[in-house]
């Protein structure tokens, strides 16, 4: 199996330093040189041999494992790569945007949280500044979200272990600034609970309240606002197991748990009318393992039928099982999921991650039941992250 790689009229203002510079694009590079030239006491080449504007170019596609060893070549070398919120931001000012996959994880002895970042152009391991909060928390209380096209992440909600009591914290992380922030608290404390990105805004709904019962409200945010306001109530008080955002819907599932002794319950919010209404049949019953939307479709990779990919058919609500091997064998329980582009991206325990490629099979196909094929290849880990267990994957572009 092959390697996989994945590659107004008015300008916007950008700081650089003490100064405001209007960004067109025809200036963009040149905001970037200048202002590396102020910082620097030299004037010498960033490669001898090229333009500035070039050589800006080239580095700034540096993958992040070699910024250590950039930063001992020059002066103007460690000014860029020394500064990780620096090189993001410049990396924004000209149009770079790869994705990379944030892991929230725990040690399965200690129970400390961790987070780790994937490169998913260079399939290398990086980590982030520790995130603060509370010391004893169920990291599975949490429900985490990405803002993509603001290189931001949200953790949200949780519930601390040593008092069995939902929170209602936020916390905030900036690819370009490299730290966390603490933002203002959700209406309710919550865990256990649904959300969703749907059109820049964040979705929380249901889960569970302090006093052990489940919750019916919800709440929505506004990133670059960071306040919180009600929405419609939810039609049943509900914990989640999963959500998804399709169409731009929320559609919150309760979820299968062995043995099978009732029909799971899910609900779909569509914010265009602020209402709530119950999930189709085949929908809720069929949705077993954790999901992710590709091709504008929702796949779940199932934790009951042989760990198999399937993809939900709304025209006659069913579900069919994707073509192509089940999840790895290296992928162990539990696991986590998401997806970008035509890429499923399932980590499991010690942080080992399966990568499966979305194939369309064509409509010449013999087999008319069968729209897609998945290939699967596996990202080993770093030996040190032999004892972490996922609780949440997300993808932000940086």
């Amino acid at each position: 199996m092959q390697r996989i790689r994945m590659s107004s009229h008015q300008a916007p203002v950008q700081k650089l330093g003490d100064s405001e510079v209007k960004l067109t694009p025809k200036f963009k590079l040149a905001a970037v040189r200048d202002h590396l030239l102020e910082s620097d006491s030299c004037i010498d080449p960033l490669i001898p041999g090229l333009p500035d504007d070039i050589a800006l170019s080239c580095l700034l596609r540096l993958p992040v494992k070699f910024h250590s060893a950039g930063r001992t070549v020059s002066r103007r070398w460690y000014n860029l790569f020394g500064d990780k919120g620096r090189f993001f931001t410049q990396r924004k000012i000209m149009g770079f945007q790869d994705p990379w996959m944030f892991v929230f994880s725990f040690h399965k002895r200690t129970g400390k949280i961790q987070w780790h970042v994937l490169d998913l152009i260079h399939l290398s391991w990086h980590t982030l500044p520790a995130m603060p909060c509370m010391e004893k928390v169920c990291p599975h209380g949490f429900r985490c979200f990405s803002v993509s096209k603001n290189g931001s992440l949200f953790v949200c909600g949780g519930v601390a272990s040593d008092m069995d009591c939902p929170l209602n914290l936020v916390l905030k992380f900036e690819v370009k600034s490299n730290r966390w922030t603490v933002m203002k608290k959700m209406i309710t404390p919550r865990s256990f609970f649904a959300g969703g990105v749907i059109s820049g805004m964040v979705y929380v709904a249901g889960g569970n309240s302090s006093d052990q019962f489940d919750l019916n409200s919800a709440e929505v945010m506004d990133p670059n606002e960071g306040v919180w306001h009600p929405v419609a109530n939810m039609s049943t008080n509900m914990a989640c197991y999963d959500s998804a955002v399709l169409d731009g819907k929320l559609f919150v599932t309760e979820g299968w748990f062995w043995p099978f002794y009732v029909v799971p319950r899910g609900q779909v919010y569509d914010p265009r009318t602020d209402n709530w209404e119950c999930m189709a049949m085949g929908l809720r019953e069929g949705w077993t393992g954790s999901s992710v939307v590709i091709y504008g479709r929702l796949f779940v990779v199932s934790e009951h039928e042989r760990t198999k990919l399937k993809v939900y058919d709304s025209s006659d609500d069913t579900w069919e099982t994707i073509k192509g091997d089940p999840l790895p064998e290296q992928i162990c329980k539990p696991f986590v999921v998401n997806g970008c582009n035509d890429r499923i991206y399932v980590t499991g325990r010690d942080l080992f991650v399966a990568v499966g490629v979305i194939h369309r099979l064509n409509s010449s196909s013999t087999d008319e039941n069968m729209k897609f094929v998945v290939e699967w290849q596996v990202v080993e880990a770093p030996e040190g992250f032999s004892d972490l267990t996922p609780s949440s994957s997300q993808i932000v572009f940086a």
